[in-house]
């Protein structure tokens, strides 16, 4: 296995929505991934093996000093090998460089060792509204 990254790397829709699939449990969709994020994020990085997209996450922002870290996928054969945390560490150098000065996330209690742990992130308050 060697995984290669690349920080605004290309990907193909139809890979991004069947890592989407499987990382979240549900049926692929036909979502436009690649207009999405050039239209709306400061970056995202593409993890790739042997070419194929096995990692995956995007970094929405405010335009300022607020970046947000979205959608954090890793293939299942690949997950707890360190992809995830790598993504995460160049989505955060990226964002440094592009003059942020926070990296916000919101995840489910059980990514908490990933979030905190592997990739450190501290906890902070936040509140949230179901729209």
């Amino acid at each position: 296995m060697t995984v290669e990254y690349a920080w605004r790397g290309r990907f193909q829709n139809a890979a991004l929505n069947a890592l989407h699939a499987e990382g979240f449990g549900h049926e692929p969709l036909d979502d436009d991934w690649w207009g999405q994020v050039n239209r709306h994020s400061l970056g995202w990085v593409c993890a790739n093996d042997s070419g194929r997209l096995v990692g995956f996450v995007n970094v929405a922002w405010d335009g300022g000093a607020h970046a947000f870290v979205l959608d954090t996928l890793v293939a299942r054969g690949l997950r707890r090998a360190g992809v995830g945390a790598r993504l995460v560490a160049l989505a955060a150098a990226n964002a440094r460089e592009a003059g942020c000065e926070w990296l916000h996330v919101d995840f489910d209690d059980d990514l908490k060792d990933f979030y905190f742990g592997a990739c450190g992130f501290r906890p902070t308050n936040a509140g949230l509204i179901a729209l």
